[in-house]
C-alpha cells in the first residue's frame, strides 16, 4: 500500500526510515511494537463498559405508549 505525507525537510529520512523498517520482515515486529507503545495509548473503555458503570439512579427510563395523533391521509 502507498502512503504520501506532508513532512518538515528534517524528517525526510526519519519518516523514510520508519517505512523502511515496516516494510523490513526482520524488523517490522519490533517497529511496530516501539510505534504502538509510543504513540498509539490504551484502548478506552467499551460502549456497554460505561453504560455498565453509568449512575442511572433517579433517572426515568421508561416511554410512555402515546400512539401519537391521528393524520388523514
Amino acid at each position: 500500500m502507498r502512503v504520501e505525507v506532508n513532512v518538515r525537510k528534517e524528517d525526510v529520512s526519519l519518516v523514510r526510515g520508519v517505512a523502511l523498517a515496516l516494510s523490513d520482515p526482520s524488523r517490522q515486529a519490533e517497529a511496530r511494537r516501539l510505534l504502538r507503545q509510543r504513540f498509539v495509548g490504551p484502548p478506552g473503555p467499551s460502549l456497554k463498559a460505561l453504560l455498565a458503570s453509568a449512575p442511572l439512579d433517579g433517572i426515568e427510563l421508561e416511554r410512555s405508549r402515546d400512539p401519537g395523533r391521528d393524520v388523514d391521509l
